[in-house]
């Protein structure tokens, strides 16, 4: 059976599952799009040349007809599980039978989670969605059928990032608007916090966020005025100390819920856009409350046409059960040549371009399909030498980025705990684990932590090959990894883009699939 896919609005994407395999994830913000992009005719013709027949089933995810979960619904809207949230009835497509089915948003975040994860056929298990509007729990019995347990807390994502933006004197005083980008900032921010009691001044505030029912279209930043923290500065030590607090007291509600009430030690699943949350992540795996802790590589919106088409496979086979790995995005495209009077090009050689990299420089690294989800691994990278907080700072001045924004190592899973420690391994860059020594300066975060990505030569041949070179250079099999992107578009995808990328930001070299390319002397 062949089921195709789609996610309306922001993370708009396209996939294709057949016969419970992936086929391909396609991002509307790939490809140098605008971060967060919606569906374009681009990416569906992409996606249509993919594919060499008529889809037996075209899954469409629940939205609304606007920017807020509050709007009116699209298909079967943004919430629920129960009656109504699944939807299927006869349709064509391209003027041919098909069958058109329909789930809720809210289901598409379960169901990436569950499909993707290590739950084995007919075992039940929890799932909690915390993501910008929804933050509850359900548990997901034998057959795959989700029952909604409860709801914890309204907005908790949109709430965490609330914070980032009533403390910044730049952010607007409108209500409604937003930014995707506030609360991975505020994540690297908590890292400076100095650690105490929740003062008096703290406490109110927290509470009063809370509790809110809803917070983007009912609460403008002019209503907090009376906050010593309204307006404070994201970079004053107040707020990065309040970050912190707040932080926890997001997590604690949730927490507190589960210690009380999910006893029975199944498997946990995390999803939604708090999944991101690498702090957040390590508490739950570190909680001992669960079996196991899964969080998919594409916990936020990026994964929810994956979670749509899981939940159709679950209506029209009975099975959620989907073969996949991360590398399910589009291969690069070679469409412009490295002009030969500028730059050197060569056949890739794994152990020249450790050298090259031991030496100090940084390049663009572009082979295969690139990831789903947010982060690179390894597929659609910049890397570099992790040894120097001077590489930290070039690093974020290429990605033109704040000085506090952390860098990630990537590191072969087999030697990863004799440099991490805790939350090992982590294929998909989700937890935050201690740096265990003073060596990798360039990817070690303020608070000793890092966002690391472990690697095996199954999963990414290449980037493990580029790891063993580099390990028999220096005795690290650690890189610093992080997207490569212009800021504010997604992954880059084609030579062209990631010329004009290197000349423009001073990349020092290349590879592109199995070609190596670097800068001529001057």
């Amino acid at each position: 059976m062949l089921i195709l896919s789609f996610k309306e609005g922001h993370d708009g994407a396209v996939v294709a599952v057949e016969d419970g395999t992936l086929l391909f994830s396609l991002e509307a913000e790939k490809d140098n799009y605008p971060r967060y992009d919606r569906l374009t005719a681009d990416l569906l013709l992409r996606a249509a040349d993919r594919l060499d027949r008529q889809p037996d089933a075209v899954a469409v995810g629940g939205w609304v007809k606007g920017w807020h979960s509050v709007e009116p619904p699209a298909h079967t809207g943004y919430f629920g599980v129960g009656p109504g949230s699944v939807t299927d009835r006869p349709g064509r497509f391209l003027g041919k039978p098909t069958r058109v089915f329909s789930s809720t948003h809210e289901r598409s975040h379960i169901m990436t989670a569950y499909g993707l994860g290590p739950v084995a056929a007919g075992q039940p298990c929890y799932c909690l969605v915390w993501e910008g509007n929804i933050g509850s729990f359900y548990r997901v019995d034998e057959t795959g059928a989700v029952t909604h347990l409860e709801h914890v807390l309204t907005d908790p994502g949109n709430k965490y990032a609330y914070l980032f933006a009533l403390a910044d004197p730049r952010f607007p005083d409108l209500p409604g608007h937003f930014r995707f980008q506030d609360a991975g900032k505020q994540m690297a921010l908590t890292g400076f916090a100095e650690r105490g009691p929740v003062l008096p001044e703290e406490k109110e505030l927290i509470e009063y966020l809370l509790d809110q029912d809803g917070i983007l279209l009912a609460l403008p930043k002019s209503e907090l005025s009376w906050s010593p923290f309204h307006n404070v500065g994201v970079l004053s030590q107040e707020y990065k100390n309040l970050a912190a607090k707040f932080s926890d007291a997001i997590f604690g509600r949730f927490h507190d819920y589960a210690a009380r009430h999910l006893t029975e030690g199944l498997p946990l699943l995390l999803s939604g856009g708090c999944g991101l949350n690498c702090e957040w992540n390590r508490r739950w795996a570190d909680c001992g409350l669960f079996a196991e802790v899964f969080v998919p590589p594409c916990p936020n919106d990026s994964g929810s046409a994956l979670g749509t088409a899981i939940d159709a496979q679950l209506h029209y086979t009975g099975s959620a059960r989907v073969a996949w790995d991360a590398y399910a995005g589009e291969e690069f495209v070679e469409d412009a040549a490295f002009d030969p009077v500028r730059y050197d090009v060569r056949p890739l050689d794994h152990a020249e371009v450790a050298r090259f990299l031991e030496g100090g420089n940084v390049i663009g690294w572009a082979r295969g399909r690139y990831e789903m989800g947010p982060r690179a691994l390894g597929a659609r990278s910049i890397l570099a030498a992790p040894f120097t907080r001077e590489t930290h700072a070039r690093l974020n001045t290429i990605k033109q980025r704040e000085p506090y924004r952390p860098i990630a190592p990537i590191c072969l899973a087999g030697d990863a705990d004799r440099w991490f420690a805790g939350g090992l391994p982590d294929p998909f860059m989700l937890y935050f684990t201690d740096v265990r020594t003073d060596a990798l300066k360039a990817v070690t975060h303020v608070d000793g932590t890092a966002r690391v990505q472990t690697v095996t030569p199954e999963q990414n041949p290449g980037i493990a090959r580029l790891l063993t070179e580099f390990r028999a250079l220096t005795g690290y099999s650690v890189l610093c990894n992080t997207s490569l992107n212009f800021s504010g578009r997604g992954f880059i995808n084609r030579t062209s883009d990631l010329i004009t990328y290197g000349e423009q930001h001073g990349l020092d070299g290349y590879v592109v699939n199995d070609l190596f390319a670097t800068r001529k002397s001057s």
